[in-house]
Formats: structure tokens, sequence, C-alpha cells
């Protein structure tokens, strides 16, 4: 059936995107990757470029995990013995014991009684948070917590909601005050580490106030921390932001395999009443299939290496090549937020310098995001760069030695 009388409508709709500077546009299409050699990290080739390479500063791939052999074996060694695709949801088809394996490790590695896997990080956020949301809860969340977060306080029906302002822990204890008496469960929930900014929630002051509140409502404070971009990157051994915060640990910890880990999927840990409920309660656990075999075997294989004197030694050279980037960025006289995190913000704060200072990368092979006026409020305008423990020194040099040549 002819869906004549909508087309128009899409149409316009992407149209008043692109008029306004929002559109996401049209992807670049790697076709090919050459491996780090010499004195140079991965590169990547991109369709319509023909040989040109492209040094990638626009991936969550933060420890490079995605290109180390012995994950790349993993996967393969599994998804000869067990195929392609898990077949079905678990419930119906069972689990695989990589996938059991998977989960008893990375609770564990944050040490808690109890994990499970889902499809995406993003699915895990927002089918944690919606099913432990009920008519007698309120849900507390940071301004500028992603949009999974977001999603999930759109798609629950709490008994009401506080927004508080970025970090701002005078306004979340006065959420938490307000609320006392009128619900019976909170919720609070935050990033670990802000992926647009690279800034981190102050996770033990977090901590503190939940405790602090906690006898206020019935069915407790429940800390929801979101830590998808910390964990495999902050921390001395990649525990996340709890451990660079040095805080007691949330009750909640939702982290992801498809970025310091380079693989795919997302998980949870908590308590084991905590993840049995969400067993029998989470819809996106209950009906989406699990991730693949090869790559719950690839996870494990990339969680084994961060949870060594390997990996320990990988976020070592993380934060050393994030702090020679950083103090070169303050040399060439480059704003931008300092911090531990490889998210490495440039403060441009001018929408048509932004677009040209991102094209100027490109062009010299670089790739980056881009975060202009409208997406961000006029004077935000920035430019997210992030550094791999698979870039080299060179890499930074000559990323800083390009950025450099345009400021003159």
């Amino acid at each position: 059936m002819p869906v004549d009388r909508l087309t128009p409508i899409l149409q316009e709709h992407v149209a008043n995107l692109h008029r306004a500077g929002t559109a996401k546009g049209s992807e670049t299409v790697v076709v090919g990757v050459k491996r780090a050699e010499g004195d140079r990290g991965p590169r990547f080739l991109l369709r319509g470029e023909g040989d040109k390479e492209f040094m990638r500063m626009n991936s969550n791939s933060y420890l490079g995990m995605g290109l180390r052999p012995e994950v790349i074996d993993a996967e393969e060694a599994a998804t000869a013995q067990f195929g392609a695709g898990p077949g079905a949801v678990r419930f119906i088809s069972g689990s695989y014991e990589a996938h059991l394996t998977l989960e008893r490790e990375l609770a564990e590695f944050h040490g808690r009684d109890a994990g499970m896997i889902f499809s995406s990080a993003y699915a895990t956020v927002v089918s944690t948070i919606s099913s432990l949301v009920t008519p007698e809860t309120v849900l507390i969340s940071d301004e500028l917590n992603h949009n999974c977060i977001i999603n999930a306080m759109r798609l629950s029906r709490p008994v009401g909601k506080a927004i508080y302002g970025h970090n701002d822990m005078a306004q979340l204890e006065a959420a938490l005050v307000e609320w006392k008496g009128k619900a019976k469960r909170a919720l609070v929930v935050t990033d670990g580490i802000f992926s647009m900014r690279g800034d981190h929630a102050p996770l033990e002051e977090v901590m503190e106030l939940c405790a602090r509140h906690d006898a206020g409502f019935e069915e407790n404070v429940v800390s929801i921390v979101d830590d998808s971009h910390g964990v495999g990157a902050m921390g001395r051994t990649g525990r996340g932001t709890e451990e660079y915060t040095e805080c007691a640990p949330a009750d909640v910890l939702v982290g992801t395999l498809g970025k310091a880990f380079g693989v795919n999927g997302g998980y949870v840990v908590a308590d084991e009443s905590t993840i049995a409920f969400l067993r029998e309660s989470s819809q996106m656990y209950i009906y989406s299939n699990p991730i693949t075999v090869g790559e719950a075997a690839a996870a494990l294989a990339s969680l084994r290496i961060v949870a060594s004197p390997e990996g320990e030694a990988l976020l070592a050279r993380l934060r050393s090549l994030t702090q020679r980037f950083e103090d070169g960025l303050g040399r060439i006289g480059i704003e931008t937020i300092p911090g531990a995190h490889p998210v490495v913000p440039l403060m441009i704060r001018d929408t048509h310098k932004t677009h040209a200072l991102v094209r100027h990368l490109y062009d010299h092979g670089v790739l980056v995001t881009g975060l202009a006026y409208p997406v961000v409020p006029r004077g935000d305008e920035e430019i997210r760069a992030q550094v791999n423990a698979d870039h080299t020194e060179a890499d930074i040099d000559s990323v800083l030695a390009i950025l450099e040549g345009y400021s003159r």
C-alpha cells in the first residue's frame, strides 16, 4: 500500500532537521583497517576517500581491545564451535556457558554478588530503571545524563521526577528532602562519566547523600550509576568512576562491553536479589536475544586482559596519552575541560569555527565529533576528541600539530 500522504511529511521533517543543523546526516563507512605499525596507531579507510588513511579520535574503544588478536581469536573460536547466533531469547533456548561465565566474572570484577548481560548498554539502562520504578517511586536524575536515562524516565510511570543541575549536590539533596514522605522509593540516577564533556559525577558525594536520606524512604534510596564510559577507562585498575572517586559502591551499576572492552553488549551488576528480580522483570532481557556466544567469549577475553597487570599497563598508557594531549592543547591555547578521562572536549565556543575545525581535521586525516549550536547552547560549542590506548605519542603529536597549524 503506498504511503503517498505520509511520505512528504517525513521528507519535510528530515529537511527541517537539516535546515536547523541538527540532522545526523550521512555516516562515514569504514572499508578497511590498517593495524598499528611502528610509531603509528591503527588507521582506517573510508568509502569515497580512496587510499587516504584516517586516525580515529572519535572512538569509544578506549583500550584498543577490538583489534587485539586474543579478543578476535576468542570470538572466532567460539563462533566456530557454537554458531553465529544465539538462536532465541534465553528463557526459550537457554544460556550458553560463555554468557554465565561472563556474568560471573563481571560481577567479581566490580565486587558485586551477581550480574546479567543485555544486547546493549542502552537496553540495560532503559530496562533496569523502568523495572525498578513503581507508582510510588520518585526518579531523581542529573540534567546531563545520557539519552538512555532520559528515555528510561520517559517510559516509566513514577509518582514524580526531579532533575538536578549538573553535579549540583545541593539540588540533589533538596530533591531528596522534598520527596520524603511523598514517595516510598527514590531512585537516584547518574552517569559516572558524562560522555560529551569527559567530566565525572562526584560519586562519593552522591553515595553519601543517598545514605544520609535513606531512612526517609520506606523502600530505600537506591543509587543507579551508568558508568559505560568509565569502566575500562577510569581508575588504576579500570573499575571506573567508583574506583577513581574512592566511593562506596552504587546499589546498581551499569556498564558496557562495547566501549573499553571493545566488543558489544551491556550489563548490570548488583546484589543477588536485585539481579534475580531483573531476570524476571526486565522486558529487554526477557524478550531480546542476548549477545552472541562469540561476542561473550570475546568480551570475556577482553575483561581478563583488563583485570590483569597488562590491563593496568594499558590504563597507565591511556592516562599518559590523555595528559600529553591535554598539555599540548594548553600550549596551543585551546580551551578544554581538564580531567583524567580520555574524552577531551575542545571548547571552541563558536558554531562556524567548530564546523571549520572539524573539516580541517578531516582533511588532514583525523576523525573527531563536532557539537555546535543548536545541538548545544551558543557558547558551549565543542569538538569531542577521544584518546585511545592504541594511539601512539607520534599520533597525539601529529594531531596537536594539525590543530596548531589551523590556529595560525
